[in-house]
């Protein structure tokens, strides 16, 4: 067993061990609460979670509003009543122990107004906020107003030391920690910025000691540092614990625990989960946030992936022509040999990317794209797929057909859909399921039996 000692997190002595918060249906209140009473930091997540009937069973989150904003309505009262619902199960089910956490997505529609709401029907529930994709300013002010503690995602000693400049300073002491997000092995949204490669993974100790030497400056000596993706044995991160340039730490698992019994999808991705290879998660900026994001390379990625490559610029003149919705637009005449090629594949529609190309894509795949993206439900604050924006009702650009509706593709893997043809956020370590003999012959343990195996180091 490896002696983590106990820390203070969200005003409770605790094992710093975290359950990181995945969105749709994936964090939800049965693990949060399972987590929390092994003593440590249960996660739920608040992106549009599931609520129940009178007999339990999920209420679908089916839209019937005809305009945007009606939609971008009811998807804040799904969220808001799914995260509730979520909040009451985990405090029930941690019997009073650990700490229970909410995660929230800043860039997700309406975010402000669903943790607000979440906190306020939820009361007594929730220790802490966790939140990231995108500069959460606003989380200090959130936590003052609800007596919570709150825990920001960063990527590096600069997003912090933005975020603690412009607002965490104000309110020091309900930071109860920072969440330290390697933007190259976690999975889902990463924190790749401008300033890194997505190619070059960097040190992540190093990262952690400039993160370390900004909070000490800050005099946030005192504050853990939540060590996120890449985390699976902790006798890989021994360097780490008890160690003077980094002080407080404590370790989150994300990937890992969506195979226990208690997560709701895990026999259902059970299979590709157990079949991935190194390498099999890749790290892209196909999301309709434009955030870098890490998932599953199942057939719905490849087939993204390919679509980049079906893409031509637009040009001035040309004297090859083709027509795109419902404009006639000139073409690089070098590329048409390809564009022939690629309609006798099938792929003969031209669709207009806001970046002056258009991509090819099948007769069948641009009906969809164009039915998705009007049916968007508002889920983001600004999306690149619809060019929804919650602040004026538009990005002001052309909608963007080389990405996807992410709500729809995470609501669908969540409840049941094919895990090849929907989007499958994971870590880049997931192909260690495959590897490590703790899930050998199928094995699916429950929270009790993994937070056991986590504290002997492996």
């Amino acid at each position: 067993m490896l002696s983590l000692g106990l820390q203070k997190i969200s005003g409770k002595e605790v094992i710093p061990l975290v359950d990181g918060g995945k969105g749709i249906s994936v964090s939800t209140g049965e693990t949060c609460g399972a987590w929390a009473a092994e003593g440590g930091v249960g996660t739920f997540s608040a992106v549009n979670a599931d609520s129940y009937d009178e007999n339990g069973n999920v209420i679908p989150q089916i839209y019937h509003g005809k305009t945007r904003e009606e939609r971008r309505r009811e998807l804040i009262e799904y969220a808001v009543a799914g995260g509730i619902t979520q909040a009451k199960i985990a405090r029930e089910r941690s019997n009073g122990k650990g700490r229970i956490h909410m995660n929230a997505l800043w860039e997700m529609g309406g975010s402000r107004e669903i943790i607000e709401k979440i906190l306020e029907g939820a009361k007594n529930c929730v220790h802490g906020v966790v939140c990231g994709a995108g500069m959460p300013y606003e989380l200090a002010e959130i936590a003052v107003k609800y007596r919570v503690h709150y825990y920001p995602i960063v990527s590096s000693a600069r997003a912090f030391s933005a975020l603690f400049r412009r607002s965490f300073k104000k309110v020091k002491e309900l930071l109860g920690g920072v969440v330290y997000e390697d933007p190259w092995l976690a999975g889902g949204h990463n924190g790749v910025s401008n300033a890194d490669d997505p190619s070059k993974p960097q040190n992540p100790y190093l990262r952690l000691v400039a993160l370390r030497s900004v909070m000490n400056e800050f005099g946030l000596q005192m504050i853990p540092i939540i060590i996120a993706g890449g985390v699976w044995w902790l006798s890989e991160w021994e360097d780490y614990i008890d160690n003077k340039e980094l002080g407080l730490v404590g370790f989150q698992f994300g990937t890992r625990t969506i195979l226990t019994k208690e997560c709701p999808v895990a026999e259902h991705w059970h299979d590709k989960l157990m079949s991935l290879k190194k390498g099999d998660v890749k790290l892209t900026q196909l999301s309709p946030t434009g955030f870098y994001s890490s998932a599953v390379n199942n057939e719905m990625m490849a087939d993204l992936l390919a679509r980049l490559e079906r893409q031509v610029k637009i040009e001035e003149f040309s004297s090859l022509k083709v027509t795109a919705g419902r404009r006639e637009v000139c073409l690089d005449p070098s590329r048409r040999v390809d564009i022939e090629r690629w309609a006798n594949e099938g792929y003969s529609e031209a669709m207009l990317t806001p970046d002056n190309t258009v991509v090819f894509v099948t007769p069948e795949q641009s009906k969809q794209i164009l039915e998705d993206q009007r049916n968007c439900f508002c889920c983001l604050s600004a999306c690149k797929f619809s060019s929804w924006c919650q602040h004026n009702g538009s990005t002001g650009k052309i909608p963007d057909p080389r990405t996807f509706c992410i709500q729809k593709n995470l609501q669908n893997i969540a409840h049941g859909g094919d895990v090849e043809k929907n989007l499958m956020f994971a870590g880049h370590l997931a192909y260690r399921f495959a590897q490590d003999p703790f899930y050998a012959n199928g094995f699916i343990p429950t929270v009790h039996q993994l937070f056991d195996r986590i504290l002997m180091g492996c």
